[in-house]
């Protein structure tokens, strides 16, 4: 297989994947049932991992699927399910100034659009991937949860009280 034929591939997996999360979060923001929004969150998080896979950061893949989709959004559930909020589909959902918030999404998109090209310029990513040095994942787990290990556990401990929390203040005595 030749290298070409390995980014043209990767560029289509890209596109689908990019229109599925575009989807998803459209989707996120119009339902009308909350858990619904929470499901289609979760595609758009996915999506992300699989984007991660095709960059070939299996760690980052593994770590959005386990702390996002897993940990977040089990985290979201609980509490949609344990404030006693409706659970089915709601009409008075949308802010009455939804208007306000169009231009504002679009002068942002413009803003970090501008950013990001001002930002990287003319560099360009590697032509051939075969010629990259791997990177083991000690080193990438170190990098990251090396300085950032005791406010990663203090979070976690935050969580577990929120949750605990929740469900006592659901509990019927």
């Amino acid at each position: 297989m030749v290298a070409a034929d390995l980014l043209v591939a990767q560029n289509v997996a890209f596109g689908i994947i990019s229109l599925m999360m575009i989807v998803g979060a459209l989707r996120v923001v119009t339902v009308n049932n909350v858990v619904h929004a929470a499901l289609w969150l979760v595609v758009v998080l996915s999506g992300a991992a699989a984007q991660y896979l095709l960059l070939s950061a299996e760690f980052v893949a593994i770590t959005q699927i386990l702390v996002y989709v897993g940990a977040v959004m089990v985290l979201f559930l609980f509490g949609t399910m344990l404030t006693r909020a409706r659970i089915g589909a709601e009409s008075d959902l949308n802010n009455k100034n939804w208007a306000l918030g169009i231009p504002v999404a679009l002068l942002m998109l413009g803003v970090m659009s501008y950013v990001i090209i001002d930002g990287f310029g003319d560099e360009r990513l590697i032509e051939n991937p075969g010629d990259m040095e791997p990177i083991p994942v000690q080193v990438i787990s170190d990098d990251i949860f090396g300085p950032y290990l005791l406010p990663f556990w203090a979070l976690s401990f935050v969580l577990l009280v929120a949750v605990i929390g929740a469900i006592v203040l659901a509990r019927k005595d």
